[in-house]
């Protein structure tokens, strides 16, 4: 009977709950309209900038001053349309690729001299085209970096001259440089006319200001900034534990009024004048005496006590706050002395963000968070401080140290964009030895580029492929290239040879070349030109390519120890013929010298192993002056390969046992030269030959250097020999005999 009735109960409960329902009516079913909802979505918990807030409160000053600027844009993306999608033309670099035409200099336009190392950056780089009608990408010849009306530089009646350009068209597909804009008080962001459609490199750009995808923020550097190379970071060493003297520091201007005196004028609350070193002056300007206040004269005084260099190299931590604009010098000063930088300014777009991961870098802090700083920056591990100062000398010498890289990083971003299916990946990017030296045209696998083995756990190839450089011809089977065949040939390692002809002679019939175990291709050198050794042929499918010339005597025990020390460091040099450079300090230039010595720098590639990466980077990255010098000279590209392969790891090659049968002389020393000029007095002897070759090997080494904008090439005394090389053991213990015998 209780069942019955517990039964009952519920059954007229949900008879309740129905009729409810349907009494209601269908109205109060629907869903309400944007204006009928009295309660608006809440913002998306997703963006963590964003504050969490009533929602009546979303439309008041106070929310609208505590979103982040990044919101801010997006909310008013009316004022931000321009995208690459939307105001770029990709037809115009399907046709030619990724071009870059510089407008030519208008009669009677002044440009300053960091304008003019942007433009002779641009027309150096081999993106550069002197035809309009091949161009991608336009940059203007009027300059534009400062548009401050107070200042010197400042170029008037711009918005004019721009318009009259025939190219202009709004700005489409043109690239605007701007350090400085705006002016005293406000320093706005504006530039004093139209840019259109143009996009901007721009330094101090605010993330709400800025076009992500289109703009491009670049650092803000001084007008003596080098155009070229520029000097290496200043960690020598790691220390362990990574700590120095300061713990933070910073040194510069205290401005009392106007924009940007907040942050700097609150510094002297965590300066304790003994680890957080903090100085500020207020000694600045025409008329700072008219406002100066009760701290001015001690911080005059303390700020004088102490010597900026000095405290930069023996930071941890430099703090980089915002001045009059969002950016400032500090922060590249910081990267170079290895000091990590603590970023103090809020809404500041950092320089390359689109590509560089700044938290592997620097302290991003918030200025309304002063008083934080110095326990978040004593909180961070030592392991963590170790690595983040690496990072900094990493990216300061990969994409800051000179004008020219900020200038080709720009560019390779928005080639990137453009060959959206060849662009770098973030790791390309963010490790050793950088984008610039990355090129994603060779391959979009990491794994088939050599600096990324270790991060990907891979190893190289087990296989090499030979390539003999050929530039006399055949009359003799006595000749050593006959026998070099032969020995690199049997080679356990050793998938084919390519033998690259490079003499004035027809091509040699087929069953002239001596019968071998592995393909024997021969090719003809594109132009017989020095640079055609160094041309990423499809016929190499291996890893490694062993780089020989034709008079070079090597036995298969030597080409398999070379290639075993090899597989070891792939992305070096790896070979016998050894030399070095020196700096003259009489003459003021480079020498070369191949003296018999426990010091090298070069491992020349009459006989050494590279990977065929650099045949790529050779052929694609150098530009065409230098190699048209290689060329006419019909020398030197072996010390130019060296350049560019040190430039890229930042070190040395890899010289393996002594072998003093090869030497820098004549071919007629190791086989009589003047049986070939016999047969054929047109025939190229040996370039060693030539009496003015160390000459022209003194001239190469300072033109590279010069274009370098440094000496790359690093001294090394490490050898690497067989274990048990020469060791008074038995032979039969070793497993490299042949080379005791040598």
């Amino acid at each position: 009977m209780q069942a019955k009735k517990r039964y009952l109960i519920l059954f007229s409960a949900g008879v309740c709950l129905i009729l409810l329902f349907y009494l209601q009516g269908p109205a109060s079913r629907r869903t309400p309209n944007r204006g009928d909802d009295p309660h608006p979505h809440w913002p998306h918990f997703s963006d963590p900038l964003r504050a969490f807030i009533p929602w009546d409160q979303t439309e008041t000053e106070d929310y609208n001053v505590r979103v982040s600027p990044r919101h801010k844009r997006d909310d008013n993306s009316g004022a931000y349309k321009c995208r690459m999608d939307s105001c770029f033309d990709f037809s115009l670099c399907r046709r030619n690729g990724f071009k870059v035409y510089v407008y030519p200099q208008q009669k009677g336009e002044k440009i300053s001299e960091s304008y003019q190392n942007i433009l002779s950056s641009i027309e150096s780089s081999r993106f550069y085209t002197s035809d309009p009608g091949q161009a991608c990408l336009f940059v203007l010849n009027l300059d534009t970096l400062d548009r401050d009306q107070l200042s010197p530089q400042y170029v008037h009646n711009l918005k004019t001259k721009i318009q009259n350009l025939n190219l202009w068209n709004n700005g489409r597909n043109h690239l605007i440089f701007n350090l400085y804009s705006g002016t005293w008080p406000d320093y706005t962001e504006d530039l004093g006319f139209d840019i259109g459609q143009a996009m901007l490199a721009k330094a101090s750009i605010s993330t709400e200001n800025f076009r992500p995808n289109f703009d491009i923020s670049i650092p803000l550097f001084s007008k003596d900034h080098p155009r070229t190379g520029g000097e290496r970071g200043y960690l020598k060493y790691n220390t362990i534990p990574p700590f120095r003297k300061y713990v933070l520091v910073f040194k510069g201007k205290r401005y009392l009024t106007g924009i940007g005196s907040d942050t700097r004028n609150a510094l002297y609350h965590i300066h304790n004048a003994e680890d957080v070193v903090l100085l500020t002056t207020c000694k600045h300007g025409k008329d700072w005496q008219k406002h100066k206040d009760a701290r001015c004269d001690k911080d005059n005084a303390e700020y004088d006590r102490y010597d900026y260099k000095e405290m930069l190299h023996n930071s941890t931590f430099c703090l980089v706050p915002r001045g009059r604009r969002l950016g400032s010098f500090r922060f590249l000063e910081a990267l170079q002395a290895a000091c990590v930088p603590v970023m103090l300014s809020n809404g500041w777009e950092l320089p390359f963000s689109e590509i560089i991961d700044w938290h592997t870098a620097a302290v991003i802090g918030d200025e309304r968070l002063l008083l934080q700083i110095p326990s978040t920056v004593r909180s961070i591990h030592q392991d963590r401080i170790l690595s983040l100062r690496q990072q900094t000398q990493f990216l300061w010498e990969a994409y800051f140290s000179s004008v020219e890289k900020i200038v080709l990083t720009t560019l390779e971003i928005i080639q990137d964009r453009v060959l959206q299916h060849n662009a770098r990946s973030t790791l390309m990017w963010n490790r050793l030895p950088g984008g610039l030296f990355t090129l994603p045209q060779f391959s979009s696998y990491l794994g088939d580029f050599p600096f990324f083995y270790p991060v990907l756990s891979v190893k190289p190839q087990q296989k090499f492929t030979a390539v003999i450089h050929a530039v006399t011809p055949l009359v003799s089977q006595s000749q050593p290239i006959f026998k070099l065949l032969v020995a690199v040939a049997k080679s356990q390692y050793c998938a084919q040879i390519i033998v690259l002809w490079n003499c004035d002679k027809p091509l040699p019939a087929k069953h002239r070349w001596p019968a071998t175990s592995v393909p024997v291709i021969v090719i003809e050198g594109e132009s017989k030109v020095m640079s055609s050794r160094f041309l990423p042929y499809d016929n190499i499918k291996t890893d490694a390519v062993l780089s020989l010339d034709e008079d070079t005597v090597l036995s298969t025990t030597e080409v398999d120890f070379a290639f075993t020390v090899w597989q070891s460091f792939p992305e070096r040099i790896v070979g016998y013929p050894a030399r070095s450079h020196f700096w003259d300090s009489n003459k003021e230039r480079w020498g070369y010298t191949s003296k018999w010595t426990n010091d090298y720098s070069m491992v020349l590639t009459g006989a050494a192993f590279y990977h065929r990466y650099y045949n790529y980077l050779y052929t694609q990255y150098l530009p065409g002056s230098l190699k048209s010098m290689v060329d006419q000279l019909s020398n030197c590209e072996d010390i130019l390969m060296n350049f560019l392969v040190s430039a890229v790891t930042k070190m040395p090659p890899i010289k393996i046992t002594q072998k003093k049968q090869y030497k820098e002389t004549m071919m007629g020393q190791v086989q009589n030269l003047t049986n070939f000029l016999f047969h054929s007095q047109t025939s190229r002897a040996s370039r060693w030959a030539d009496p003015d070759h160390f000459a022209q090997r003194q001239m190469c080494m300072n033109k590279f250097a010069s274009w370098f904008g440094t000496m790359p090439l690093v001294h090394s005394q490490m050898r690497l020999d067989p274990v048990l090389f020469k060791d008074q053991v038995s032979i039969l213990r070793k497993k490299y005999r042949d080379i005791e015998r040598l």
